[in-house]
């Protein structure tokens, strides 16, 4: 005990000389102070400008209220409001898209991703996004000069007609002015109040969305069960998107994308941040291309899980460290690697070294001859006879504390015209740089959580029917109203189902580091406090 609280004391010490704080004498008596620092500062508008300009790309400078003007005390009492609400707890346990919290894979007419119905606006229009967790903002189609398009007619499994965002029709839009702090291009523009404008460039080649940011309401329902549903609007910062490009074109998202990353523009953290929910959020994807969205969910506490790396010392997307692969039962050596978990791509990425060792031991335990399917990117890929497949191994992904992801159905069935199966593919590709992707392909059957309050993935077992802990899972929205009308097969007989690389994750919240404070004269007081409380100490124990 006495070692341990002489540690305690060493702690506590090195902390206040690390914090920079500031002792003086005072007629024989040590005073200890701490230099305080206003919000608002130019102090901390310098360490700000510089973090923002650096995640923001090279941006010189950025908007910064000016003091004892209106927006200067507008600012102070939104973040008065913001640490009360924090105080109070989440308003609610779970939330998902007031449609219902059902989402689906619409096929390769739709780049393989899984999508939702959001409402946005007053009163409320329906667009169906698709769900990206490497990406940050909620963009739609909006006073389009270039996008897809968005009647039924152009798709194989649509039965209506998408919508393109309007803000001049709904009485809660309003533009979001280049003052505004999560406008990132602010300080390009001519004037403080003049529109934000946004640009965002994806990792698919020449893919991209631009526009202006709006700010207006997502119509979000909450609830334990079918019969206890309640409408919760919630002030959401979106993308009004004028010009599309790439992918964004040929059919994957043409109304719209909402990002779930990291950055504070997501949909996760302007929830989050607004008290409604806690700052996590769970995807499920089901074996029978259903799945679910929450808002709010951190997993029962049986799932397994491992933490979010940092890149370059900020948490800026979902990255985690894989330590080895498994084929079977195979245990295979430097097959370690770093991965993106991107609900936007459709299927899985390894670097080179860990695709070669994986599908070489996955090709040596399948009883198949490996079949070249024209249109299809993969390479491993099997011809079948029956439409019974062959014993396929499964893939399990190792990380640290003994925690494993196993991947039971680790191929793409390919049909004929008639829905016979015709083959297989291991549905993995070689990815272009060391660090791979963990795409929608993988996480079939799991309900996955993006715990951002503890940096943490989770994943556990699920049908997608249940959350696992006991509580049902809503599924419909308020008022009975239909969710998801829509069908849900994928087409697999189109052949050349291509795969969406993730997109660049936007900014995350920046975290200062503090600046250290010489300190002189004030360490031989701190040697002098250490002697006294040492020998204070060592007076209780004895008496003890």
């Amino acid at each position: 005990m006495a070692i341990r609280s002489v540690l305690l004391v060493f702690v506590i010490i090195w902390f206040l000389i690390v914090e920079g704080s500031v002792m003086e004498e005072e007629e024989g008596d040590t005073v200890y102070a701490w230099r305080m620092i206003h919000r608002f500062s130019d102090e901390v508008k310098a360490l700000r400008v510089s973090k923002k300009s650096e995640a923001a790309g090279n941006v010189s400078a950025t908007w910064w209220p000016e003091k004892r003007s209106m927006e200067y005390y507008q600012m102070l009492v939104n973040n008065d409001s913001h640490k009360q609400k924090l105080k109070l707890g989440p308003k609610h346990h779970l939330l998902f898209p007031s449609q219902g919290s059902l989402t689906m894979p619409l096929g390769n007419d739709f780049g393989w991703l899984y999508y939702t119905w959001i409402d946005i606006g007053t009163p409320n229009v329906s667009y169906l996004v698709a769900l990206d967790t490497g990406s940050d903002l909620l963009w739609l189609p909006c006073d389009c000069v270039r996008c897809a398009p968005l009647s039924a007619s152009n798709y194989n499994t649509l039965d209506r007609d998408m919508n393109e965002y309007n803000p001049s029709a709904s009485s809660t839009s309003k533009q979001l002015p280049c003052s505004h702090w999560l406008c990132a291009l602010g300080p390009n523009c001519n004037s403080s109040k003049q529109p934000c404008p946004y640009t965002i460039n994806y990792d698919t080649e020449d893919t991209s969305s631009s526009g202006l940011l709006v700010e207006d309401t997502i119509h979000l329902a909450s609830g334990r069960d079918d019969t206890l549903n309640t409408s919760v609007p919630a002030s959401v910062i979106l993308g009004c998107g004028m010009k599309q490009s790439g992918v964004y074109l040929d059919g994957t998202a043409p109304d719209g994308l909402m990002g779930l990353g990291l950055g504070e523009i997501s949909v996760p953290s302007l929830l989050a941040k607004a008290g409604l929910v806690r700052n996590s959020f769970s995807m499920c994807f089901g074996m029978d291309d259903s799945g679910r969205i929450f808002f709010g969910d951190q997993g029962p506490t049986t799932q397994q899980s491992t933490s979010f790396m940092p890149s370059d010392g900020k948490y800026i997307t979902y990255i985690v460290g894989v330590e080895a692969c498994c084929i079977g039962n195979s245990f295979l050596q430097k097959t370690s690697f770093k991965a993106l978990v991107d609900s936007g791509t459709s299927f899985t990425l390894l670097p080179n070294e860990v695709y070669n060792i994986i599908t070489k031991e996955f090709d040596r335990q399948v009883n198949a001859t490996i079949y070249r399917f024209e249109g299809y990117p993969w390479k491993f890929c099997y011809k079948s006879s029956s439409q019974d497949l062959p014993k396929v191994p499964s893939v399990k992904l190792m990380f640290p504390l003994n925690n494993s992801f196993v991947v039971h159905n680790p191929v793409f069935v390919i049909y004929d015209g008639s829905q016979v199966v015709i083959g297989f593919c291991l549905a993995i590709q070689p990815a272009d740089e060391d660090i791979g992707i963990i795409g929608q392909n993988f996480m079939t059957g799991y309900r996955m959580v993006f715990d951002r309050e503890n940096m943490k993935l989770g994943w556990s077992r699920s049908n997608c029917q249940d959350l696992n802990d006991g509580k049902k899972m809503p599924r419909t929205p308020p008022n009975g109203t239909p969710s998801n009308p829509l069908p849900t097969n994928e087409q697999q007989s189109s052949p050349g189902g291509h795969a969406v690389a993730p997109a660049v994750a936007g900014r995350a919240p920046s975290k200062p580091s503090g600046a250290s404070i010489q300190l002189i004269s004030a360490w031989f007081c701190l040697l002098e406090l250490l002697l006294q409380l040492l020998l204070l100490h060592l007076l209780v124990s004895v008496s003890w």
